[in-house]
């Protein structure tokens, strides 16, 4: 097993791909320096409580595999307290504190912490540099107000597939550049808090303000506006994230909330090692209010996270024809893990697929009350390709891979997309969902929709150790195959 890890100065965060010999009754026990310090049935833990610049040898080990990593606890760096002087920051829910707290982050140096207390801090866009900590304590807010203006300047972001002037997010990570290299490095933010913004309310101001910037262009658009997924959906790709992450490396949130994005909030765009753990995510009511959001990066996880969303808790993407085609950056090396999805949509890949996607694992993930489970959708137009897709240990409403007619504008890329070399393998299919209004409605519990060209057919998919129903709703269990090829059901168990 390969043993991967991150530090803070009085803990090292252990994850691991879950070995294919493993079961549920699998336990991983963990030695720091040849003395057992716990034991997990997940594929994570947390050494605590040890001493900065402590270099630990751990092994983890169980019946099916082993693994080792040296690890080095970070240097204890200096607190700043951004309520004490010189920036004396006010967290009482009215002052705004965005210059203050742009300053004390322009004034944060690799050997700094910044130090959030108990408060709620009004703020509009923030932007964060190369090699720095931010602490949220317990009780501490940044609230990003439902005010356009404090979005301002724009910057140039990808939305929906779409490299375009956006309003700026709360929190602002790197420059978009699609032939540049990584421009923000090394960021920690962790701690108890939250991180919020305007939520829906800000979205609509946006929307109505971009209406009007762009009324000529909607005109002149006519029935095209018919390919967009509803009327909001050309002035709505301008709405800043609630995190935006460009040509960012090696960015970890830990222990957060985060809340009310006014569309997605976790947005990680031509990057490359993201990691997330042990937030909360809330967007319900939020058009477009996905959790966490992939798009054209790489070695991305997330892992023990819990989901409230207006829509995808998580959503993997790479562009929308012609222009994801074209840059071909493809979301590769994904992994999802003990995560939860209280309300959402639960796992998506696509829409906007045309840089491809490949090599997605997801595992010991409860997704039993989210609208699709695991989703893998593409127009016929995209381009572009959906493979090497692995989900085992989870609990789902159905399993869809299909093509949509929505958020279909934009020029053909000229070939269907291909969706192929899938596994589905101890998975728990409930044939019931549970739609955004909390109501139980029985679904296919498979869907399987390839494209109508030759040699785009859906293929290769693998169902293995497949129990279908649910028993507190039972209803008859139907799987829809159409446009397949080479699809292979084995072990499958009926309740």
């Amino acid at each position: 097993m390969t043993i991967n890890c991150f530090v803070t100065f009085d803990s090292v965060t252990l994850y691991w791909d879950k070995p294919h010999e493993a079961d549920k009754n699998t336990v991983y026990e963990i030695f720091a320096d040849g003395k057992r310090v716990g034991d997990t049935p997940k594929t994570h833990f947390t050494i605590k409580n040890l001493e900065p610049e402590q270099t630990l040898n751990i092994d983890v080990k169980s019946l099916v595999g082993e693994g080792s990593v040296i690890a080095t606890t970070a240097k204890m760096r200096n607190k700043i307290d951004v309520t004490a002087a010189p920036y004396f920051a006010i967290g009482d829910g009215a002052t705004m504190n965005t210059a203050i707290l742009q300053r004390a982050i322009d004034d944060c140096t690799a050997a700094d912490m910044l130090y959030i207390p108990k408060g709620v801090y009004m703020i509009g866009a923030l932007r964060l540099h190369s090699d720095m900590e931010i602490y949220l304590d317990e009780g501490a807010v940044l609230q990003g107000t439902d005010n356009p203006e404090d979005y301002l300047p724009r910057i140039w972001s990808r939305f929906e597939g779409t490299e375009l002037s956006c309003y700026s997010s709360v929190l602002n990570i790197g420059e978009l550049d699609r032939n540049g290299g990584y421009s923000c490095k090394n960021i920690l933010i962790h701690g108890k808090g939250t991180i919020a913004s305007g939520g829906q309310v800000l979205g609509d101001k946006i929307i109505a303000l971009e209406r009007i910037a762009l009324k000529d262009y909607l005109e002149e658009l006519g029935d095209k506006i018919k390919e967009c997924e509803n009327n909001d959906t050309i002035p709505g790709r301008v709405r800043p994230r609630l995190i935006n992450m460009s040509n960012a490396q090696n960015v970890v949130l830990s222990g957060l909330t985060f809340k009310n994005g006014c569309c997605w909030n976790i947005h990680m765009i031509y990057s490359d090692s993201i990691v997330t753990h042990d937030c909360t995510f809330i967007s319900e009511g939020v058009h477009n209010g996905d959790g966490w959001d992939p798009d054209s990066s790489t070695n991305c996880t997330i892992f023990a996270c819990t989901f409230f969303t207006g829509d995808d808790s998580v959503a993997i993407k790479s562009g929308k024809n012609p222009e994801g085609n074209i840059i071909n950056k493809p979301c590769k090396h994904i992994r999802v893990f003990d995560c939860i999805t209280k309300y959402g949509h639960g796992i998506c890949m696509g829409s906007e697929m045309s840089g491809g996607i490949e090599d997605v694992y997801i595992w010991d993930c409860d997704l039993g009350n989210s609208v699709y489970g695991i989703e893998i959708k593409g127009t016929k137009k995209r381009g572009g390709f959906v493979r090497d897709i692995h989900v085992r240990d989870c609990v789902l409403p159905r399993i869809l891979f299909h093509s949509v007619g929505y958020n279909d504008d934009g020029i053909s890329a000229g070939v269907a997309p291909v969706f192929e070399n899938c596994s589905f393998e101890h998975v728990e299919l409930k044939g019931i969902y549970q739609d955004m209004k909390k109501n139980f409605v029985p679904c296919d519990a498979i869907l399987l929709c390839g494209f109508d060209e030759p040699g785009h057919e859906l293929k290769n998919i693998e169902f293995n150790e497949i129990t279908l129903g649910d028993k507190e709703h039972p209803v008859t269990q139907n799987l829809s195959l159409r446009l397949c090829e080479n699809i292979t059901f084995k072990n499958i168990k009926c309740l």
